[in-house]
């Protein structure tokens, strides 16, 4: 097993380095940072379905949720925005809070008298719903209209953006725990609806309150934990070091600034790893998979089945909150309609497949492979269907039709990949080791 690992690892980097030499180092750090950002969200999924069984099919949503956390917590605050509503968000915040204890608390004394009991219920709902929206809706409107077009939200807390991906983590962590405690002492599918439908309210909910994330008008310009590329350009140190590497200054302050990040999340996927194997190698982790083997019988050893499943469903959840929280810190921005079940769920899913569920190895060469061939099967395309039409006439409308096709390339070769992978090694790539 571990010859197969650095034979696919090697193979991996090696894919890595020509992408290098045939195209540019510039790309190829580009690659390595969203494969590794792929590797990390890849063992939260890997920890809820390889681990427990678990299936969460609103990985997008919790992805969204460390990506908002990004821009909460390291940008700058609006003092105009803030004096002109952030009060009234706060008293309405609690006043919700508020109503939702007081909901839950007259329902369960309230029940025993039946309809009348619960028409007190609903009455006290009301009446809190209504006195919260009377705070919160004058205050969106007065904290939308302070310069619309640059801010027109209350910002962040201006704190440095790395503690934003502990908060990403944090935020992602509490809403699988309120999906989880809902839903997860029901039928498997009930929880991968759940998740599927937080996940869509998530996204919904972020693209339209503009007054905490701009909505669809975005948060561009967030700040960096690495430097700047104009600021390195201007230094003396790095100008000399670049003429003696023999760079351009210009391209040797990109491929620094991406060192730079792949340095980070090196760190941040190499603790996860570490955590993650030290779980599944503890008592909890053995059983974990005693669970995901068989219910039945570890539920009548006595094992608490639906609690260790919120568990791991947290703990996924963190780690995939983590993931999203640095991929919104690589782009800068935070673009809500960006966040596509395709892009966010189903390629994820398909890094845990291939890779090997229920092996961390396996997920992170997953995250590599996939994000990879995501990547490049559009040039790849390009460059297949340009030799095909090579012998086709400049004005041939079959080859027009099949070079404007190279752009679907990426979702074919999902496919076959998929297909291969599930017909030569259907426990994928890196496959559980038995213990």
């Amino acid at each position: 097993m571990t010859t197969r690992i650095l034979l696919l690892y090697g193979a991996m980097i090696g894919l890595l380095v020509l992408v290098g030499l045939l195209q540019s180092w510039s790309v190829a750090f580009a690659i390595l940072n969203l494969c590794l950002i792929s590797a990390v969200m890849s063992m939260g999924v890997n920890m809820q379905w390889g681990y427990a069984g678990l299936f969460n099919a609103g990985v997008m949503g919790f992805a969204a949720l460390g990506g908002v956390a990004a821009v909460l917590f390291s940008v700058s605050p609006v003092p105009e925005a803030i004096q002109a509503g952030g009060s009234d968000i706060w008293i309405a915040i609690v006043l919700f809070i508020l109503t939702i204890v007081a909901g839950v608390y007259s329902y369960k004394r309230l029940k025993i008298y039946g309809p009348p009991g619960l028409f007190l219920v609903a009455v006290i709902v009301a009446i809190g719903y209504i006195a919260g929206r009377t705070f919160f809706d004058p205050a969106v409107k007065a904290i939308e209209l302070v310069e619309p077009a640059r801010t027109g939200y209350l910002g962040g807390l201006g704190l440095p953006i790395i503690i934003s991906w502990i908060f990403g983590g944090v935020l992602a962590a509490g809403a699988a725990f309120v999906v989880g405690k809902i839903s997860l002492g029901l039928r498997s599918d009930y929880l991968a609806i759940a998740t599927l439908g937080i996940s869509e309210i998530i996204v919904s909910f972020l693209k339209n309150e503009d007054w905490l994330t701009r909505g669809v008008k975005n948060v561009v310009g967030l700040p960096r934990p690495v430097a700047y590329e104009v600021d390195i350009q201007k230094s003396p140190y790095y100008q000399e070091l670049a003429a003696d590497l023999g760079f351009n200054i210009v391209e040797f302050s990109s491929l620094f600034v991406k060192l730079s990040y792949a340095g980070l999340y090196l760190i941040v996927m190499l603790v996860v790893l570490y955590l993650c194997e030290k779980a599944l190698r503890s008592p909890w982790g053995r059983m974990m998979r005693a669970i995901r083997d068989n219910e039945v019988s570890a539920n009548a050893m006595g094992k608490d089945v639906t609690g260790r499943h919120l568990q791991i469903f947290v703990l996924g959840s963190a780690v995939i909150g983590l993931a999203g929280a640095m991929l919104t810190t690589l782009d800068g921005q935070f673009t809500p309609t960006s966040y596509q079940p395709l892009r966010f769920t189903f390629l994820i899913w398909v890094m845990v497949i291939v890779g090997g569920s229920g092996n961390n190895f396996g997920a992170i060469l997953g995250g590599f492979l996939i994000w990879f061939a995501w990547v490049e099967a559009e040039p790849l395309g390009h460059w297949l269907m340009s030799i095909i039409t090579s012998g086709l006439a400049e004005e041939s409308t079959l080859r027009a039709h099949l070079i404007e096709s190279a752009a679907h390339m990426r979702l074919m070769t999902m496919g076959l990949i998929l297909l291969l992978v599930l017909r030569f090694s259907p426990r994928g790539l890196i496959p559980e080791a038995k213990r």
